[in-house]
């Protein structure tokens, strides 16, 4: 029976490829010179820290430049709103999400069970796998799940006959 899952993964080497370049371009720019900035990778997210809330928010909209550039979705990250630090500077924390969460998975899968189509959905783990006996019926549920807007980026892997 031809099935397919719908994931949301990070390409984590392109993540670590953009904060490396924005670490690059803002030891090297003037306006980010003596403020303290640094992009620092943690096990929560990404952290960054500045001597001002602005020259935060600068090296955020830098990172985001990067990712951009890298073809990595912003629907992946989820920036913080930026807290104040002990020495009167300013840090945001950049979480990335990966996976899918059970809310959207539950709306993918109401919206392919409300098409009437001839396929079966279900939730594994961070996934969603649709199968059904003709591909046809898959190839429109993958039409269905890419028109809607659930705020974060869908991939479709393994399809199998």
């Amino acid at each position: 029976m031809p099935s397919f899952d719908i994931v949301s993964k990070v390409q984590w080497n392109e993540v670590d490829n953009a904060l490396n370049q924005s670490q690059k371009e803002i030891a090297q720019r003037f306006d980010f010179k003596d403020t303290g900035t640094e992009l620092e990778k943690k096990d929560e997210g990404i952290d960054i820290r500045s001597s001002s809330e602005d020259r935060a928010l600068a090296a955020l909209t830098v990172f985001q430049e990067k990712l951009i550039k890298r073809k990595v979705s912003l629907k992946f990250i989820d920036p913080q709103d930026p807290k104040p630090t002990s020495k009167g500077g300013s840090r945001i924390l950049v979480k990335v999400k990966e996976g899918i969460e059970s809310d959207p998975a539950r709306k993918i899968i109401a919206s392919i069970k409300d098409s009437k189509l001839k396929v079966q959905a279900s939730i594994q783990e961070a996934q969603v796998r649709v199968s059904g006996k003709n591909r046809d019926d898959l190839q429109k549920a993958i039409a269905l799940v890419r028109g809607l807007d659930l705020g974060i980026e869908l991939s479709f892997v393994n399809f199998r006959d």
